[in-house]
């Protein structure tokens, strides 16, 4: 049987490829900067306790492994590090351990049409790397998911306010994929021969219609206010004078992707109404 170390063990879907290889009795290692986030899946997992953005902390932590899983990433992280840093370098350092210990197969996943937004900062990092992996010799597999479910609470915070604002009409689809399903599309790519996988959840929504489910969520009218697109672009502009990098790449990122349709192959079985029912219940 394989074994398969997690990177990005501790994240929104990372904890969920742990949850699901465990549910398969896969044994794994989780790569993680500290222990303490993954207490909950002792003693059914190894644990590697490193910072992946230390080639040298990485030593050994592939030792064993058959296959690597990488969500490696920044989302919220307030340390100093960049993009690169983390998106690129850190799962380069992971590439190079595993091909040192002879790791046969390295999953990544970035995002949906990362490869044609590379003049954002996160998408230049997350690309850099994938052109890595994909000369490194080794069997790979890019998996590109449209967003999170998590990505969407933004909506619900907004709904449970009081009104929705949107760029434009809000006609731009997507089709965002929990982060239990995205995890299985993972682990089914251990076996799988393709080399990019594009996937997005079971049910696709305009962005008027995301903000319908998150009001019917959170039992309030539907009040939608739509900003003009020239607002922004003098958003985009402004924060890129006034930001640091990092702050600004995750507003660059936001402010792009939501004028665009980010919609790809349905999987899963997890709908967006149940997940906002959930926040309703924490």
């Amino acid at each position: 049987m394989k074994r398969v170390l997690v990177a990005g063990s501790t994240g929104y879907l990372g904890k969920f490829i742990v949850q699901n290889l465990i549910a398969k009795k896969i044994r794994l290692v989780a790569l993680a900067r500290s222990s303490v986030k993954l207490e909950e899946f002792q003693p059914d997992i190894d644990i590697f306790e490193a910072e992946a953005t230390n080639a040298r902390a990485l030593v050994n932590c592939c030792d064993g492994v058959d296959v690597v899983i990488s969500s490696l990433g920044i989302t919220r992280q307030q340390d100093g590090l960049s993009y690169m840093d983390v998106d690129y370098q850190a799962n380069l350092n992971l590439l190079n351990e595993a091909k040192r210990s002879g790791v046969k197969k390295f999953i990544y996943v970035s995002a949906l049409h990362g490869d044609k937004l590379k003049q954002l900062k996160i998408f230049e990092a997350k690309e850099k790397f994938v052109k890595e992996l994909s000369e490194s010799g080794l069997d790979y597999c890019v998996v590109r998911p449209t967003g999170f479910f998590s990505d969407m609470t933004e909506f619900y915070k907004m709904a449970d306010n009081g009104r929705v604002y949107l760029f434009g009409r809000g006609e731009y689809q997507s089709n965002p994929i929990h982060g239990d399903d995205l995890a299985k599309v993972c682990i089914d790519a251990i076996a799988n021969i393709e080399k990019e996988i594009l996937v997005g959840g079971p049910e696709v929504f305009t962005q008027v219609e995301l903000a319908k489910v998150a009001f019917e969520a959170v039992g309030k009218p539907v009040k939608i206010t739509f900003i003009p697109n020239w607002i922004r672009i003098f958003l985009l502009t402004l924060c890129k004078l006034f930001l640091n990098a990092k702050r600004y790449g995750s507003i660059e990122f936001f402010l792009n992707v939501l004028v665009m349709d980010m919609n790809a192959p349905k999987f899963g079985a997890q709908t967006l109404s149940r997940y906002f029912q959930s926040l309703n219940e924490k």
